[in-house]
Order: structure tokens, then sequence, then C-alpha cells
């Protein structure tokens, strides 16, 4: 069965950096686009950065362009996100995703089928 297992999560200090991870099984990332997405208390799953299959082209919230980039290995079947700057306002719990590579929507929720668990990330001021 698929499974996708985030991790790197935690308590981190506003300016500070923080790089989560999500391993793949079940599933060749390869042959998937991957997204991250993360969820604050009492708000909407949200749309953080995405990546294609190959790691050609990459798409990111304009409220984390320029300081989250996201990354694979598709060697090693996991994907990262590398967060640097972080604002208190980047708390969230944040998920890792995967879907087939059809279609031009990459910040869709519903149309990624795969998610992990999730990692909490708490930014601190």
């Amino acid at each position: 069965q698929v499974q996708l297992v985030e991790s790197g999560g935690g308590l981190v200090q506003a300016g500070g950096s923080l790089r989560l991870s999500c391993a793949a099984s079940g599933l060749t990332f390869s042959s998937v686009d991957n997204g991250w997405f993360r969820q604050a208390p009492g708000e909407a799953r949200e749309f953080v950065a995405a990546i294609r299959w190959s790691g050609g082209s990459t798409h990111y919230a304009n409220s984390v362009k320029g300081r989250f980039t996201i990354s694979r290995d598709n060697a090693k079947n996991t994907i990262h996100l590398q967060m640097n700057s972080v604002k208190p306002e980047d708390t969230a719990v944040y998920y890792c995703a995967a879907k087939l590579p059809f279609g031009n929507d990459y910040d869709i929720p519903d149309d990624f089928p795969y998610w992990g668990q999730g990692t909490r990330v708490t930014v601190t001021s």
C-alpha cells in the first residue's frame, strides 16, 4: 500500500530554518508530482509548494516564495521542503502529497490522492 511519511517538524524560533522530509513506500516518486500543503488551527488546508516528477519545475505559494525550497531525490524516493527565515505565520501541520502527473493544476488538495500523516511545525516569536 502507498504510504507517505513526513519528518523534520518541530519547534523553531522565528528567523530560523527547518528541513522537512517525506519518504514514500509503495509508490515511486519518479512517476508522480508532489506537493507540500499546510493547515493551521481553524484554517483550511493551503498550498505551499509543488514539484514535477522530474524536478524540472516548481511552484510556490506567494507567502513562502523566496524562503522555502522544494526538492526531490528520486533515487531515495524522498522529497524535501527547506524552510528558511521562518515566521510565526508558518506555524501549521505540514503535509506531503502525491498525484499522477496529469493536468496543469498543482495547488488543489483534492487533486492529490496520496497524503502523509503530517508533521507539526511551530514557529515562536
